[in-house]
This record gives structure tokens, sequence and C-alpha cells, in this order.
């Protein structure tokens, strides 16, 4: 029970730090974009070698100026934006190593999709996570990083088509958990590998008293520009594993993903163009965004079982559970109570009023269903008493400590 408690207590701690870390990442990385539109010209820096902006902010008038190589002289003082990236990036990493690998078999393990051990899936999803990057950064020193839109393409087909990889080897919501993954790795990867090195070879020319080569300001930048158009598809994708009408049909992933990612870069490149030039700004980019994520929502719909019925579509077919490997079935009376206490909600197609489908996508309406979910049974029903909600199905005391001595048994 303390590990369980434990793991809950860790989950949270983690969680919060990434979200506190990736406020301060996407902050300073919108304003900087922000910034780096709003310049003008100003006398004393040459035409086409840098800008200034003026910003008002608490009550006082801030004077920004940028050079697009570097000043003729080095500051005494140089403040580096990096660590709100690599933090957000470790604290994410381990949160995805503490949730869904350490976790794996209720989270990302698909028994109807592939047998994996948790070591297999906690491999697989490391991998794929590093040699997504190498891909990724291979594409931009290629002949096709010169050409920034026909990279943005192949980016953008290279992403759907890694979640489609990811939604046939794990489970729903490990497959869009891993896309995120996949892309904030991306992110912080351009940081780490791009953007930070040729900072630091411009200021060690600086120093040196030498003319700083611009291809390193000129890729930092193209970079950086990945990074502001899939940051808002990125945080769609991180919050996707907590709404399960996003992965109840894995099938219809890739579309999804594409979906988002369209909306999301076009909500982008509105703000880019319009912190440049308000005249300019292109309304039509909102129309697309709010049709993507229009049709994204019927897709989501017509994949769920709830929504299928709804919609007069005929039913999918129904999987057999299969049960995950070193897991044993739980005795009638288990499953008795659970399914009489727990199933009008967490069924393929829930009873309870107002329900479309099973909430987080936890369905327990048979031994085989229940034995996998053993872990959420124990945190929801054993340890806080969260489920069910407000215990409106009168689970009793007595029945809880049923489940309570089922898992003290080594039913997880």
């Amino acid at each position: 029970m303390l590990s369980a408690y434990l793991m809950e207590w860790g989950s949270m701690m983690l969680r919060w730090l990434h979200v506190i870390t990736a406020i301060a990442w996407i902050g300073s990385s919108f304003f900087f974009i922000h910034l780096d539109a709003s310049l003008r010209a100003a006398p004393d820096i040459p035409q086409g070698t840098g800008g200034r902006a003026w910003q008002v902010h608490g009550g006082g008038f801030y004077e920004m100026r940028k050079y697009m190589v570097a000043p003729a002289v080095m500051p005494a003082e140089l403040t580096w934006h990096k660590w709100q990236s690599y933090w957000t990036w470790i604290s994410g990493f381990f949160l995805l190593v503490w949730v869904y690998y350490a976790q794996s078999e209720l989270y990302l393990i698909d028994p109807a999709v592939m047998q994996l051990s948790p070591l297999a899936a906690g491999a697989i999803g490391i991998a794929a996570l590093a040699g997504g990057w190498l891909i990724y950064d291979g594409l931009c020193r290629s002949p096709l990083g010169k050409h920034d839109l026909s990279l943005g393409l192949i980016g953008f087909a290279y992403v759907v088509a890694a979640s489609w990889a990811f939604a046939n080897v794990f489970s729903g919501r490990g497959a869009l958990i891993h896309t995120g993954a996949l892309m904030a790795t991306i992110m912080t990867a351009n940081v780490f590998f791009n953007i930070m090195p040729g900072q630091r070879k411009v200021i060690a020319a600086l120093t040196a008293g030498e003319m700083p080569d611009p291809k390193y300001g000129k890729a930092a930048k193209q970079r950086s520009t990945h990074n502001n158009y899939i940051t808002l598809p990125v945080l769609f994708l991180m919050l996707s594993n907590h709404y399960p009408v996003t992965y109840a049909n894995a099938a219809v992933i890739p579309l999804l993903v594409a979906l988002v990612i369209v909306a999301g870069a076009l909500i982008r490149h509105f703000f880019n163009v319009r912190h440049a030039d308000h005249a300019k700004s292109p309304w039509w980019c909102w129309a697309v965004a709010i049709l993507a994520l229009w049709l994204a929502f019927w897709v989501a719909m017509s994949a769920s079982p709830g929504g299928r019925e709804r919609l007069g579509l005929a039913p999918r077919p129904a999987e057999k559970p299969m049960l995950m490997a070193g897991l044993s079935l739980p005795p009638t009376e288990v499953t008795d109570i659970v399914t009489g206490r727990c199933a009008m909600c967490h069924a393929a197609e829930p009873t309870w009023p107002g329900l479309q489908i099973a909430p987080k996508g936890v369905l327990l309406e048979g031994a085989e269903q229940i034995a996998l979910h053993a872990r959420a049974i124990r945190t929801q029903a054993v340890m806080t008493h969260a489920m069910p909600p407000n215990n409106l199905s009168g689970m009793t005391p007595d029945e809880r400590r049923v489940l309570a001595r089922w898992l003290a048994g080594g039913a997880s």
C-alpha cells in the first residue's frame, strides 16, 4: 500500500514540476518569437543586421535591441535561455518513466495490439524517442534543409507516420503520449544540439575578435521556428491521455494527430504574422484551424463505441479482452463487486446517463479487464475511495475490504 501511495505522490510531484518548467519555456519562447516579429529599424543598427523594439509592462518601459550576429562588444552580463527547455524535457521524461514505463501494464501495453513485456515496451519507447530525433536532425542537415516549406511538409508526414507506428505497438493512450514525447524531444534536442552550440561558437568568434559565421544564426532560427510551430500540438497530445475520446480507437490516431498539428501550426502562424504587422493578420488561419478541430471532433466521436451508436453507425467488431502475461484472473467475488459497482460507467457502452465513453477509457466488464486494471482499482477504490464518484453506486466498506484482500494477494 505504501508503494502505491508513493507512486501516486511521485506522479503528482513530477507532473507539477513538468507543468511549471513547461510554462516557463513556452512563455519565454512565445515572447522571443513575438519580440522578433515586432522589431523595427534603429538608426544605430545597420539595415538588415538587427532592430529595436519598445514594450511596456508592469508600469515600466523596456527597450530591447537585437543583433543578427553579435554586438560589436561582448556585454559584461549575458542571460542564456536554456534550462527552461532542459528541465521541461527532464521532468517530462521522468514522468513518462514513472507513469508509463513503471506502470506499463496499466497505461502503455495493450495485449490486443501487441504482447510486450514491461521491459520491452520501455525499451521500444526510449529507442523511438532517440531514433526519432536522429531522423529529424538528419532531414534538417540534408539538402532538404535548405527548403523550409518542403522540410516542413516532410516533417509533418514523418510525425503522422510515427503516430501510426506507435498505435500499432502501444495502447492508444501510449501512442498519443509517445507522439507528443517525440515532438517534445525534437524541441529540446534542437536547443541542446543546435541552438546553444551555435550561440557558443558565435560568442567564441566574437571574443577572439573574429566575424562570426552567420550560418549558425540561420540554423538556430530554423530550429527555433520548428519549435514554435509544433508547441501547441505537443500540448494537445500531452493533455490527450486524460481524455479517452482521443484514444478510444487507435485506428484514427494518425488522422487526429494530423488535424491537431494543422490546427496548432495555423494558430501560431496567425500570431507570428500579426505580431509583425497587424494589418496583414491572416484571419483565414482561424477558419482552417477551427475546421480542422471540428473534423477532429467528428473523427473521434465516430470512432468511439458510444459515438457510433449516437451517429447511427454500425458498431465496431467486439474485441475479446486479452490478459497480459503475468496477470491472474480475479476471483468471482471480486469480479461481481467491480462489475456491479463500476461497469455502468466503465463499459464499452456506458449505461450511466450522460456518458458516451468510459472514463479514462478504462473498461471493467469482465475478469480479464479487471485484472488488467488492478493497480487503478487499488488507487481509486481501495486507497482513496475516489471511485465510484461520490459512491453513487453504493460500494460498501466490506466490498472495499474484499478488493483490498485480493490486491494484497498479488493481483497487480
